[in-house]
């Protein structure tokens, strides 16, 4: 296991990055195939865990209904343990993926001790960035916006990304949590479609009242970080009709355990979907 430091000091970007694993797109035709199997809410079944997840994305409101609102917009605040932050506006067209973040603060991934404006923008197909109004052709900064634009679009529809092609579910049993027994489910990727050596592992603990995903763990397998070891805490919102993770805590692993403190938290507000948003106007009015 690595040590909290040495992971630390990758993790402030790597924790957004771990699920940019080739996954197809959902489609209209799949949405209303699935809506005609779920209309009365899938069976959560332990001894099939996929039905289990079917069951996490119905109960989060259904990829159907967030197709039918189109897009997204949000602020999201990303702050350490230390103090600093990146602040952005985000928003996400779901039926292309395309993603955008205008940063209003960039203390930790994006241009730390750097003044400028950023905007990254993903249009479906590639990525640009643009710093105080001029397109950049810094490889490290496309790197990190290519990563942070697919990144954070996956983070906010992950309930309905659990199922994509190539995932392998499997079952762990049940397990105590702050009181609360939950049914444990492990997530991970087949080799074949990834090409990788390692893949992301994420062990999800999944409230069987709610269906909800309270806490899960997952590896970092690009540091080096093979073993889902890395906790995840989230809180939800109703937001027009969507269960929404408006706050995550993240722990890291130390030689002595984890701190009763997260070493990171994430947090989502001012969440408006249908915003009318297209590739052409998304960075409009920021």
């Amino acid at each position: 296991m690595k040590t909290k430091s040495l992971i630390f000091s990758a993790f402030t970007i790597m924790v957004l990055l771990i699920s940019c694993v080739p996954k197809a797109k959902q489609t209209e035709t799949a949405i209303e195939k699935t809506e005609k199997v779920v209309k009365k809410g899938p069976i959560y079944d332990t001894s099939d865990p996929k039905s289990m997840l079917k069951a996490v994305a119905y109960a989060h409101g259904g990829w159907g209904d967030l197709w039918k609102k189109g897009d997204v917009e949000y602020v999201y605040e990303y702050r350490s343990s230390e103090g600093k932050a990146d602040v952005s506006t985000e928003r996400y067209i779901f039926d292309n993926e395309a993603s955008l973040g205008k940063y209003s603060l960039h203390q930790i991934n994006v241009m730390p001790d750097e003044d400028g404006e950023v905007i990254q923008f993903f249009d479906g197909e590639q990525t640009s960035v643009m710093v105080d109004g001029t397109k950049t052709e810094n490889p490290q900064l496309l790197g990190v916006g290519d990563f942070l634009r697919r990144a954070n679009y996956f983070w906010f529809t992950m309930p309905y990304k659990l199922t994509d092609q190539g995932t392998i579910v499997s079952y762990q049993g049940k397990e105590d949590h702050e009181g609360k027994t939950y049914d444990k489910v492990q997530v991970t990727y087949d080799a074949s479609m990834t090409q990788k050596e390692q893949n992301d592992i994420y062990i999800l603990y999944i409230n069987p009242d709610t269906k909800r995903i309270d806490r899960f763990y997952f590896s970092l397998p690009f540091l080096g970080v093979n073993e889902p070891v890395i906790i995840a805490d989230y809180e939800y919102q109703n937001i027009d009709g969507q269960i929404i993770s408006t706050k995550r805590k993240y722990f890291l692993p130390s030689e002595t355990g984890y701190a009763d403190d997260p070493n990171i938290v994430q947090t989502l507000s001012n969440i408006k979907f249908n915003n009318g948003f297209t590739v052409e106007n998304l960075m409009e009015n920021l």
